[in-house]
């Protein structure tokens, strides 16, 4: 084990020539990061998901309350037990074939039938409540962590000139308003791998959780080889769209329209020049081209530009969808109301659609409608082929 250790914090990987690790142990005149520090993290990273269940509980519910956000869910399928095990354990999305035969064994029309599995997969949908109080948390805490970053960044001065995250590197001492900043959202990041197991299930699931994979590493990198002067331009830039992006979908839920089409507007504009402008220009060109000027490379420095080229890969990603998004909106508002977090229900599952709509008919018995009714065809096939979206 000593020599598994000894590899992995070999200095002449981390540092840069002539720097040791026994140079940036803490003294009395200067604090320097420490890896045994990023511990914090995890017990903090539990405070906040207990927060985060008294926020949801005694703050976002009241509010989702007082907006009329319903708390009841899709409507409840019929109990049958023919169904259930088919449902759970054959398939969620029957064919002409099976449903005809379920018709037969059922005495249920082909209609009715496939009216139950769409019911029945949207039973495992969250409600708009739920789904609201999930975003008014990240709403409050994006908003206070983006806050406290200007705040923060504002008084340093590699916020004004980029050089100085390398002037003195790696000698540069650690504040505690930096410490407090990184460990907060390390920790968040932690909160949400272990959250998104239980939290509302999307479609880009695997890239989220490749995203906060890939955050987790690069705020641990930084921090241990002390980069963490350009890691809070980083996490700064990043945190600026995600509060206009849950305030988008709250007022998506709230059914207020043209709020709603005003921030993911502004969510938009932000994510894009920030991203693709702001983040390669001024970031990715302070830790390219500036620290290979002043500091020069060494192994750790390759692995640092390549997380972050690969969060540039992410990025260029969204906002392709997002473009994609705003396309179908202008395209769909030509033909009437322009509701951009509907129309990227197929896209980015992330911005969603709070529209639920379900069909009360009750299952009726008329076999003779199995004989006439197509369940890939008209009205149907619609219900068929739309029964089941997770990210709803």
């Amino acid at each position: 084990m000593a020599g598994i250790l000894a590899w992995f914090w070999n200095e002449r990987f981390w540092l840069p020539h002539n720097v040791t690790w026994a140079d940036l142990k803490n003294t009395e005149e200067a604090t320097f990061p420490q890896a045994e520090d990023l511990y914090l993290a995890f017990p903090l990273a539990f405070c906040l998901f207990m927060v985060r269940l008294i926020f949801e509980r005694f703050v976002a519910k009241p509010c989702a309350i007082a907006l009329n956000i319903q708390a009841n869910g899709p409507q409840i399928a019929q109990p049958n037990a023919i169904l259930e095990k088919v449902f759970t354990a054959i398939t969620k999305h029957p064919d002409e074939k099976r449903l005809e035969g379920l018709s037969k064994q059922l005495d249920w029309d082909v209609r009715s039938i496939q009216r139950w599995f769409r019911q029945r997969c949207n039973q495992e949908k969250p409600s708009t409540l739920r789904k609201f109080c999930e975003s008014m948390w990240r709403f409050s805490f994006s908003l206070y962590v983006f806050t406290y970053g200007v705040r923060f960044l504002k008084k340093t001065p590699w916020l004004w000139n980029t050089r100085h995250c390398w002037y003195n590197y790696p000698y540069q001492p650690l504040t505690t308003d930096l410490h407090y900043y990184y460990i907060l959202e390390l920790s968040f990041y932690w909160s949400l791998m272990f959250s998104q197991f239980t939290d509302i299930k999307r479609k880009d699931f695997g890239i989220m959780f490749l995203h906060h994979l890939v955050a987790i590493f690069l705020i641990s990198f930084s921090y241990v080889n002390n980069m963490a002067r350009v890691g809070t331009l980083v996490l700064c830039l990043h945190d600026s769209a995600d509060a206009l992006l849950e305030a988008a979908k709250m007022a998506n839920y709230a059914k207020f329209q043209k709020i709603c089409d005003l921030l993911f507007v502004m969510f938009a504009m932000v994510f894009i020049t920030t991203r693709l402008g702001i983040f390669p220009l001024w970031v990715l060109h302070t830790t390219l081209f500036e620290s290979w000027e002043i500091v020069g490379p060494y192994p750790s420095w390759w692995v640092f530009n390549l997380l972050l080229l690969l969060i540039q890969g992410l990025n260029c990603f969204w906002s392709y969808l997002i473009v994609k998004i705003a396309c179908k909106a202008i395209s769909k508002g030509k033909a009437g109301k322009w509701n951009p977090l509907h129309v990227s229900k197929d896209d980015r599952s992330d911005i969603e659609s709070s529209s639920d709509e379900e069909d009360s008919e009750p299952p009726g018995k008329n076999p003779h409608t199995s004989t006439t009714t197509n369940g890939t065809s008209g009205t149907n096939g619609y219900l068929l082929t739309g029964s089941c979206s997770v990210d709803d």
